[in-house]
């Protein structure tokens, strides 16, 4: 089923001087204009492209990705103003309109904002929407503990960092679970912490399990071999440091190297760690 607003496959159906018509079910003949159309290509190719609508509301398709499609949430620059709103850079010829009646506050030129995009069924035209808390789904969220999900962070709360889970859901980064500085609108890769008894969803940015755990060690004596057996990091360094110099939390730093200590690998000293003899 051909979407406004989303990527799909399309027959071509014919050849013309400026590009080639695609056969797009509901909306007729759609045109991919000639500087996106692939070399040698013929009569019957499927081609993969986004469907969206031109300057005179007309639907066109493209093979340039957008930054968002309707149905989800970005980051997203603003590159004008005008006298309907704010107009953002999606990554496609024809900007996104952020309506005035969508924004939580005035939206200035060369600011980003967290949008959700839709269709708005007054006129059938693709918008940004800042009002994102209406767009979430509010129905219990069905996740395993441990399960990697895409999340991006949507701003701060008594408890951390709230974040929207797949493209759907809240949830949240506790205080405590911060190893490292995340950014407003920052998509990322997580896990599932727990599920709450409320259907509500704490994330981590990274898993605590076996598994990370032997990652984790394997990981800390890579860095030994490599520097010919010590490492200055110790209870006393920052998280910060941990993370940038090993990519893991301070939490996770402490707990893989004290099974590696018990294990009899290392050696551990106020002044860092080093291979056991």
């Amino acid at each position: 089923m051909v979407e406004l607003g989303k990527t799909c496959h399309l027959p071509v159906v014919k050849h013309v001087e400026f590009g080639v018509y695609l056969n797009a079910d509901a909306f007729g003949q759609v045109l991919l204009p000639r500087k996106y159309v692939p070399e040698q290509c013929e009569i019957g190719d499927e081609i993969e492209v986004f469907i969206y609508l031109d300057s005179e509301d007309t639907p066109i398709a493209t093979t340039r990705k957008p930054l968002a499609q309707v149905g989800e949430f970005a980051y997203l620059k603003t590159v004008a103003t005008g006298r309907y709103g704010a107009f953002l850079d999606w990554g496609l010829d024809k900007d996104l309109l952020l309506p005035f009646s969508e924004q939580r506050q005035q939206a200035e030129e060369g600011r980003s904002y967290l949008v959700y995009v839709h269709v708005n069924r007054a006129d059938e035209r693709i918008v940004a929407s800042a009002k994102i808390d209406k767009f979430i789904d509010k129905t219990p969220a069905n996740y395993r503990n441990g399960e990697q999900v895409n999340i991006i962070v949507a701003g701060k709360s008594d408890l951390g960092q709230k974040v929207i889970v797949n493209q759907q859901h809240w949830g949240v980064i506790h205080q405590s679970d911060l190893f490292r500085n995340v950014r407003y609108g920052q998509a990322l890769t997580a896990f599932i912490k727990q599920v709450r008894a409320d259907g509500k969803l704490d994330i981590v940015l990274q898993k605590h399990d076996r598994e990370a755990l032997d990652a984790q060690s394997q990981q800390i004596l890579k860095r030994l071999n490599q520097a010919a057996g010590f490492l200055p990091f110790s209870d006393k360094t920052s998280p910060e440091v941990i993370y940038a110099e090993l990519g893991m939390s301070k939490k996770a730093f402490k707990k893989a190297i004290g099974g590696l200590y018990k294990a009899g690998k290392i050696e551990i000293s106020d002044e860092g760690i080093r291979t056991a003899e």
